[in-house]
């Protein structure tokens, strides 16, 4: 049976508004949902997977307090944002198309703006869009270090604005529940972790310019796959209540670079929890050169597992074993099913903190965007993997 989520955060929280000088009268407030209306910063294939699903009409999803309008588009020139107006985003005519990223910062009609830009780009597009005080969605990873990510932070609170990585898989119905099971207490305390993404994108075969293995780009399994089997360790241990909030206790990698370029075809990385009062540890890995498995994550708990699905970016089910001893008393799996792909559930998270006046989320806030670059770092660092010059606009 199809298993369709309803956000805990779905009750309309209205903000005031002028009433009469648009014609909008009081009642049709109350009955309207929220409209926000997004910019989009550039035209490659996450953004078309983002405007596709952010123009699926939310009720599909059970949501009626917000909904999205795409306004602008930027790209390389006007031919190829109104191209991709054309094939993703209906056709509308209404949508402005810019041969720039500075057009869409200047359009007085957004209100957000998303990022889906190499990640060696995220720095300078957010703030450009920061200064000219859009709300920001930013793609994974938010950046290519922690120092540029900070830097971001304190421009996004200077100038007033909402500020959020787009991990979109923290967002998604199954995700959530998962994290209502790990902290309701009916499996225990979580011990340990595994959790891996890869696949096998034939490097030999890649230009070197490509952004997988071009280190001027961010290249290699880290940045780029990382975030993946990371963002369940900090779901289901940084986020888990005997944490208290505590930021690892230790983070060991290791790395295997490719000859081609440098850059990391094979990375493995531990992170361990232990300061206050939760004692697990998480095993990560990422790979370029081979497929992933089945399963993609597996928690373990005092009391019994639970086991996610691949693709760990966005599951569709998982299963969850009831453990006495090591006996499994009981076994349920269950299934998710929602009209488009995944990505709209991290716009709509948007929209209601817009709506809010909210300067995070408080299920993907700065801090967890925080410890994901951290931990990159410290990988990075021991596996002695360097950035060309200038490619950290702030160290």
């Amino acid at each position: 049976m199809p298993y369709m989520w309803i956000s805990c955060n779905n009750q309309p929280q209205y903000i005031p508004v002028c009433i009469g000088s648009t014609g909008v009268t009081a009642a049709d407030y109350m009955t309207q949902p929220f409209i926000l209306r997004w910019g989009i910063i550039s035209t490659g294939r996450i953004a078309n997977c983002f405007v596709t699903d952010l123009l699926v009409d939310p009720k599909t999803r059970n949501v009626t307090d917000v909904v999205h309008k795409v306004t602008a588009v930027g790209s390389r020139s006007v031919q190829s944002a109104q191209k991709f107006i054309t094939e993703y985003a209906k056709g509308d005519q209404s949508i402005k198309a810019y041969g720039s990223y500075a057009g869409v910062y200047a359009d007085p009609n957004v209100n957000a703006v998303y990022i889906g830009t190499p990640h060696t780009l995220h720095y300078e597009n957010a703030l450009d869009a920061i200064k000219a005080k859009k709300h920001v969605l930013c793609e994974k990873p938010v950046t290519t270090n922690a120092a540029e990510l900070r830097s971001l932070l304190a421009a996004a609170k200077e100038h007033g604005v909402f500020f959020m990585e787009a991990l979109w898989t923290r967002f998604q119905p199954l995700t959530l529940e998962v994290k209502k099971i790990s902290e309701s207490g009916v499996l225990g305390a979580p011990l340990a972790l595994q959790a891996d993404l890869s696949d096998n994108f034939q490097i030999d075969k890649l230009p070197k310019t490509h952004r997988i293995l071009d280190p001027a780009l961010g290249g290699g399994a880290l940045l780029d796959l990382g975030p993946y089997p990371l963002i369940w360790a900090i779901l289901a241990l940084y986020e888990h209540p005997a944490n208290q909030g505590a930021a690892p206790s230790n983070v060991s990698g290791t790395m295997l670079k490719t000859p081609l370029t440098g850059v990391d075809r094979n990375t493995s990385f531990t992170v361990t929890f232990a300061e206050r009062g939760l004692a697990a540890q998480a095993i990560l890995s990422c790979n370029l050169n081979v497929h992933g498995h089945q399963t993609g994550v597996v928690i373990r708990y005092e009391k019994g597992t639970i086991a996610i699905a691949a693709p760990i970016y966005c599951p569709k089910s998982f299963t969850v074993q009831y453990l006495e001893g090591d006996k499994v008393t009981k076994e349920e799996t269950r299934r998710f099913e929602y009209v488009g792909n995944g990505w709209h559930f991290q716009a709509d998270e948007v929209a209601r903190c817009v709506r809010d006046g909210k300067s995070e989320s408080s299920l993907w806030g700065h801090d967890k965007s925080l410890v994901e670059m951290g931990i990159f770092d410290e990988v990075r660092r021991q596996g002695n993997y360097k950035f060309p010059p200038g490619v950290e606009k702030v160290v």
